[in-house]
């Protein structure tokens, strides 16, 4: 945030957007009269001008990607909550109607996909996520688990653990192991612990 464009419109930092382009104008039509003064006067009111357009610019535009920002953020928790109510229509159909689609997009995407049990399509999108945020640990270790569960099913050909002493594949993996997902999966992965959605898994 750069304070210096606060100063400029005239305005506090916690303004209403109505109220920042109240004071633009105000100020606008001021300069705009003041420029055309003689000496020193007119030329200082036609640099305040060209500031203030500048700081209006800067300062809107900012103010607007935020708010997209944090309605963005919100809308994913919507559909991340969706996807733990298990109403994945819900969540596929929120998620299509994003215009712009982040790294968080393509994770969320990733864990419909794999509730839909389209293994192939999770672990692309999950790569994609991974790509635009290649910091970011939960999309690597979701895609860890998610092929560790892939290879596993590929080498068993799907069929479950149904042997007690066998460890499961949280275990091996060496991921979190919740009592409400033990009572709903034994070897395969469950989706909420796989992508940390529910269960307090972390």
């Amino acid at each position: 945030m750069n304070k210096e464009n606060y100063r400029i419109l005239q305005v506090a930092e916690d303004a209403t957007d109505e109220e920042i382009d109240a004071s633009y104008a105000a100020l606008k039509a001021k300069y705009n009269e003041e420029r055309w003064l003689p000496g020193e006067e007119g030329n200082n009111a036609a640099k305040m001008l060209d500031r203030l357009e500048a700081a209006y610019r800067e300062l809107t535009s900012e103010r607007k990607e935020n708010k997209q920002n944090t309605n963005g953020e919100s809308a994913f928790e919507e559909v991340a909550d969706l996807i733990r109510k298990g109403d994945i229509a819900a969540a596929q159909s929120k998620l299509d109607a994003f215009n712009e689609r982040n790294a968080e997009w393509h994770y969320l995407q990733s864990v419909v996909f794999y509730k839909k049990n389209w293994m192939n399509e999770s672990k692309k999108q999950l790569e994609i996520a991974m790509q635009m945020d290649p910091v970011n640990s939960k999309y690597q270790d979701a895609y860890q688990k998610l092929n560790a569960h892939v290879n596993y099913q590929s080498q068993t050909g799907g069929a479950p653990n149904t042997n007690p002493n066998v460890q499961s594949d949280s275990e091996q993996m060496g991921g979190n192991w919740c009592s409400t997902c033990a009572s709903c999966c034994y070897t395969y992965l469950c989706v909420n612990c796989l992508f940390n959605l529910c269960c307090g898994c972390r």
